[in-house]
């Protein structure tokens, strides 16, 4: 399956969303925190940190990702540092709060791309995007002319803007964003952002819309489509089952799913009570059960 951003590449489309998201960036809203910052000329009051140039703090074949992605030769991963959510119990802290990395020039981050490509990566796997969307775009353009030919994964935390994600529209080829609550309020307490559930049930309905259900070659490796990812909280802290029916109710029962297990009290969790432990085999088995019966099949 051809790779969407070739398409508008040849067309000379891909040049046109270049300049249009540079544009947006000079009134930010690239993501969900609509800061309307230009950051193009400063950082000060972005919540993401991140001005013109985006920081990277890796890049690399990854074989933990799922499946579909990581095949037998890895995933071609991209991490981003900072990141436009807070959660207090992120496993990532270092890169989402402090920001480790380099700045790259769009240029750089291309050849990053075609080395992954060149390594034998599956896919690009663009980690913690949100707040970088025109500096991938203005990469993409640059790798597409120079022989990039692997499918695009914009691998997020959920809270993206629409905005964002039209200018992606026909440029990604697997959405995997987190679901991570179901009650925004929570997601205010523990990620420290604004309608969060509002914002995401929207961002994943878009992103759905425009690849659809996943959709994987001979070999089990995902072509194109939606791959959505659920943490499960200990003492139902995310509201597990309702993010589930929506899943099944409001996108599709052939939704791909991982609902992870791995939760443990990371960076601040505990000074959180309903955070401070990690979670039980009962929790998640109950889950996975509850996943079932609503419909839908397709698990990590």
């Amino acid at each position: 399956m051809k790779p969407a951003y070739l398409t508008l590449a040849e067309s000379g489309e891909l040049s046109m969303r270049v300049a249009a998201a540079w544009q947006r960036m000079e009134d930010c809203d690239l993501c969900a925190r609509y800061c309307h910052v230009d950051r193009r000329a400063t950082i000060k009051g972005a919540v993401c940190r991140t001005g013109r140039r985006a920081i990277v703090h890796g890049h690399g074949p990854h074989h933990g990702e799922e499946d579909p992605l990581r095949g037998s030769l890895g995933s071609g991963t991209i991490f981003f540092s900072w990141c436009n959510l807070r959660c207090v119990y992120c496993q990532n802290w270092d890169i989402s709060q402090k920001g480790l990395g380099r700045k790259v020039e769009p240029d750089q981050l291309a050849a990053m791309m075609l080395s992954l490509q060149a390594q034998g990566c599956h896919n690009i796997n663009f980690v913690t995007p949100s707040h970088v969307v025109a500096q991938i775009i203005a990469a993409v353009d640059i790798a597409a002319n120079k022989g990039l030919r692997l499918p695009l994964v914009y691998n997020t935390g959920g809270y993206d803007s629409l905005e964002a994600l039209r200018l992606l529209d026909g440029i990604i080829d697997i959405y995997m964003p987190d679901l991570k609550y179901d009650d925004s309020d929570k997601a205010h307490s523990y990620s420290h952002v604004r309608n969060y559930v509002e914002v995401n049930r929207a961002a994943v309905k878009e992103m759905h819309r425009q690849v659809g259900d996943l959709v994987v070659d001979a070999n089990g490796i995902a072509q194109r489509g939606l791959l959505v990812r659920h943490l499960v909280l200990p003492n139902d802290v995310a509201g597990t089952d309702r993010v589930l029916e929506f899943l099944a109710d409001e996108i599709s029962t052939d939704t791909y799913v991982n609902i992870m297990d791995q939760y443990r009290p990371c960076y601040r969790a505990n000074d959180y009570p309903a955070l401070n432990r990690s979670l039980t085999s009962r929790e998640y088995a109950r889950t996975r059960a509850a996943a079932v019966s609503l419909g839908l099949h397709r698990f990590a």
